[in-house]
């Protein structure tokens, strides 16, 4: 009988860990199968320009995974046995089913956070899905010349999404409302390049504004009251309750607490990466939820599963980040450096070169997930005859 893997989830972390696995593993004794709702791969670092009005081309996970022998199950996930190895699923047509499993791979990502702010959930849009980009979307193809739009939100979604409004739609009023001073984590002169981009298109900043309360046409602080036809949350990302209510060992944030391989503490037959992990990074703190953490994550993940199962020695695969790229707009960008604790050197690289940087960083992040084939090597690994599976509880 195959061993069968599945991966919960097809974004970043998800599509490049199935395809990855089908590449090194060989099919005579590994089924692997990928379940997600959407039949497409998602670019989210994309989707603020989704909701812009750009168009965005997505790319079919069918066509994504043909010719891998990688399985697609388009269901929502709905619960999951660790002590069964089972998934319970519900298809397209309502259809309940269950997925058993060897080795399971979760990566269900997160979604907006809306943090128990009043009115965020009745009244405020987000670009964490294609479906709420979407909505956003139309409705901003529904203002007219001077309707104003407040993002919510000073860190990497914040900053792109508001200035990409604002470049796109010029007839607009964009405003931000930043907790604390804009662009305070990066290095003085990468902060300069940032207020200097918010003044070119004409953004309004309110600092050191915390939103308690979100109505349809305003949204209120402590001691203001800022007008909005839209806001935008982008204050933060949260995790599904479906990992802890499953029984998994999760953190204070939801997040499957692993070990240095991305392994689960609580249940060494679950693997999890991307934001749905509570992974510590080589600078000793947890990682953050974004793209990049997706990468490292299922990088490692893949990598101690292929060699757990096959046998060999769990490589360890970095984690460490060095640098953000921000997006200022189509022809402008920020590249921040960061030293081995996540602070900003003083260096950066901003204005067109790192647009164009990040351009490329997008367009190779879609493109390795879409050729999963690529560089298929000739001789894949087997299964082992005795895969260290539960024989790891005791050192994981």
């Amino acid at each position: 009988m195959k061993h069968r893997i599945v991966v919960l989830g097809a974004g970043y972390a998800g599509a490049y860990a199935a395809g990855n696995l089908a590449r090194r593993l060989s099919p005579a004794d590994f089924e692997i199968t990928v379940v997600n709702a959407e039949p497409d791969f998602v670019e989210r670092m994309r989707l603020h320009q989704l909701a812009s009005g750009r168009d965005i081309a997505f790319r079919g996970l069918a066509d994504v995974f043909a010719g891998t022998g990688v399985r697609l199950r388009l269901a929502r996930v709905t619960g999951v046995d660790p002590a069964g190895r089972t998934v319970a699923v519900t298809g397209e047509d309502g259809e309940s089913g269950e997925l058993a499993y060897d080795t399971l791979l979760y990566t269900l990502g997160s979604s907006v956070a809306h943090q128990g702010v009043p009115g965020v959930a009745e009244h405020a849009f987000d670009v964490t899905s294609r479906s709420s980009a979407l909505r956003l979307r139309e409705r901003l193809a529904g203002l007219g010349e001077g309707g104003t739009v407040l993002v919510v939100g000073e860190g990497l979604t914040g900053i792109e999404t508001a200035t990409e409004f604002a470049e796109s739609r010029p007839d607009l009023s964009v405003a931000l409302a930043a907790r604390g001073a804009l662009g305070a984590w990066l290095s003085p002169k990468a902060r300069r390049h940032l207020r200097q981009a918010f003044d070119r298109l004409g953004i309004t900043v309110h600092e050191h504004t915390a939103i308690d309360a979100v109505e349809p046409a305003r949204a209120i602080a402590a001691d203001a009251s800022v007008p909005a036809d839209v806001t935008v949350w982008a204050a933060g990302f949260a995790v599904h309750p479906l990992a802890a209510a499953s029984g998994l060992e999760v953190a204070g944030t939801g997040q499957i607490v692993v070990d240095r391989t991305m392994r689960s503490l609580s249940h060494p037959d679950v693997y999890a990466a991307g934001d749905c992990a509570y992974a510590i990074g080589d600078n000793g703190r947890p990682l953050p939820m974004s793209c990049a953490s997706a990468g490292f994550t299922a990088m490692q993940a893949t990598a101690a599963i292929i060699a757990r199962l096959s046998g060999t020695k769990v490589p360890t695969t970095g984690l460490k980040y060095y640098g953000n790229h921000i997006s200022l707009g189509r022809r402008d960008a920020i590249f921040q450096m960061v030293d081995g604790d996540a602070r900003s050197k003083s260096w950066y690289l901003g204005g067109p070169s790192a647009a164009r940087l990040k351009s490329g960083i997008l367009h190779g992040a879609g493109w390795s997930i879409a050729h999963p084939t690529f560089g298929m090597p000739k001789r894949r690994h087997r299964l082992a005859t005795t895969p260290d599976r539960a024989g790891a509880r005791a050192s994981a």
